[in-house]
């Protein structure tokens, strides 16, 4: 009898890019009313889930990133390109879209 195994897509952003995993959006606010689908913020803080190698420059030099995995980053409301790995909704940024590090 075969068994099915789960694989799970893995993703390597190339040059400058990090791949984001979104924070939820709030479901309720702070004062405890439940906001309903249509009026959540889309959240705009997530984790870095991989990152790119560093952007080459036109002497053949690497450049490393800023960012690594697992740093919680901040990145504007319209940044990015939004896919679905495995059923959850990721973004792909460039180092340049990305506004800041969050330090815990």
């Amino acid at each position: 009898m075969a068994t099915a195994t789960a694989t799970k897509t893995i993703v390597k952003p190339l040059e400058d890019r990090v791949l984001v995993l979104p924070h939820e959006a709030e479901t309720k606010t702070k004062n405890g009313i439940y906001l309903p689908e249509g009026a959540k913020e889309k959240p705009l803080m997530g984790k870095v889930v991989a990152a790119g190698p560093g952007k080459t420059s036109d002497k053949g030099d690497r450049t490393p990133l800023l960012i690594k995995k697992g740093d919680t980053v901040l990145y504007g409301k319209y940044s990015g390109t939004e896919i679905e790995i495995d059923g959850e909704k990721h973004l792909i940024l460039r180092e340049s879209e990305v506004l800041g590090i969050v330090e815990d």
